[in-house]
């Protein structure tokens, strides 16, 4: 029989390596293990609200992650929490409900999340993917409609843009959206099937993307979509590898009809809205990874710093310093990336290839120092004792979605070559 180098109690071992336990034994929730994170943040506000963030995720969150990643469970109430908080509508105006903090101060409050669950920081990031295309591409009626549900905690939002054979390549989405005169514009009359849909059996609205004509370049038009619209239906969630508290599915429109007032842009620019909301929506994945890459150097270094082999720690043996060294260097590029590019938002300047930068860096630092951390913790980082099997597979799906690392490989080096 193989051994993993684990002579211990289930749970009592990882209580007696790293605490913080739950009452009643079980594995360490992600709140008792966090290492301090160096913030320069722009404003005691910004400070203040990271503070709250770290005493939410400490306190709400954490106690509910293992369980509920083990039962696949929808986060309904967290997200209704975040909400209540204020937390789903950080980047946006005031005027639509927002917080209007600068992107910087979100990104690192999507960190934060993500370093206790990674599941939630991805559907807070979905959410203010979808909220990004009204705000920036909505006439102000739309914006007046919809903004302050979406912002308010009322509405957890789905992007409907890839499909089965369009993942990477958009155009070759098949999803269609006929139009049909009648009163106030008439309503497209939409049919098609998207996959790959994070919040889709549970999201409020869609922001979908269908193909008004047969033009590659200029052949998709975007739309917001209530849930409650009849024609829409939910395949099964995905058995996926990891974020199983972040459910994804295919969305399916059988002759659904869209007023043509929920049209989101022009007929035919919906290949520019999309794009106008993905740089910002890296970011937010980059801001996830990093969390995830935190989280796992904060779990090898406690754990590194307690067990004993040899008659002492394994933290003070060099090669496993090293490691840790190499873990907490790759998380410290990955927050400096999307800090460097969220700052370039913030300021006004371009960032789409800085925000594909920091996206490569900090999902290929996730991946790599959750594999590390697994490695520390040896026979017990490949258990479910441990939350390192955990964030080593949420961590592969960030070189991913929101554009594959090898996309934005292809980003970088085009925009270099334009310069």
């Amino acid at each position: 029989m193989a051994s993993y180098g684990g002579d211990r109690d289930r749970g009592d071992r990882a209580a007696g390596l790293l605490g913080g336990v739950p009452a009643g034994g079980g594995a360490p929730t992600m709140g008792a293990m966090s290492l301090d994170v160096q913030r320069i943040l722009p404003t005691p506000e910004a400070e203040d609200l990271l503070a709250l963030v770290r005493e939410l995720a400490r306190e709400e969150l954490a106690p509910q992650v293992e369980a509920a990643e083990a039962e696949s469970r929808f986060p309904g109430d967290a997200y209704a929490l975040l909400g209540k908080s204020g937390l789903m509508s950080l980047p946006f105006a005031e005027r639509w409900g927002g917080g209007e903090q600068p992107y910087e101060v979100y990104l690192q409050v999507v960190e934060e999340l993500a370093a206790v669950w990674p599941s939630l920081a991805v559907g807070v990031s979905v959410h203010a993917l979808t909220a990004t295309v009204l705000d920036r591409n909505g006439t102000d009626e739309q914006r007046e409609t919809w903004l302050p549900r979406m912002l308010g905690g009322e509405w957890l939002g789905a992007y409907c843009l890839s499909e089965a054979q369009a993942g990477s390549d958009v155009s070759g989405i098949r999803t269609r959206a006929v139009h049909e005169d009648g009163p106030d514009g008439g309503a497209y009359v939409v049919s098609g099937t998207k996959a790959w849909i994070s919040n889709g059996p549970h999201a409020d609205y869609y922001v979908l993307f269908a193909r008004t004509s047969e033009d590659a370049r200029s052949g998709l038009s975007a739309f917001l979509v209530p849930s409650d619209t009849p024609g829409i239906g939910h395949g099964a969630p995905e058995r996926k590898m990891g974020l199983h508290c972040d459910p994804t599915s295919q969305v399916m429109f059988e002759r659904t009809r869209v007023p043509a007032a929920q049209r989101i842009g022009e007929e035919g620019r919906g290949m520019a809205v999309a794009l106008s909301a993905l740089d910002a929506g890296r970011l937010g994945i980059a801001a996830v990874a990093t969390g995830i890459a935190q989280a796992a150097l904060s779990l090898a270094v406690s754990y590194a710093g307690q067990r004993e082999q040899f008659g002492q720690r394994i933290g003070d043996f060099q090669g496993v310093q090293f490691m840790l060294a190499d873990m907490a260097a790759a998380t410290g590029a990955a927050r400096a990336a999307y800090l460097h590019a969220a700052r370039l938002k913030d300021a006004g300047k371009p960032f789409g290839p800085e925000a594909s930068i920091a996206k490569l860096t900090a999902s290929d630092a996730a991946v790599k120092v959750t594999t590390d951390a697994v490695q520390v913790l040896g026979g017990a980082g490949y258990t479910a004792d441990f939350p390192a099997e955990r964030l080593f597979r949420d961590a592969k799906i960030t070189q991913i979605f929101e554009g594959t690392n090898q996309i934005q490989r292809m980003v970088i080096g085009r925009s270099l070559l334009r310069r």
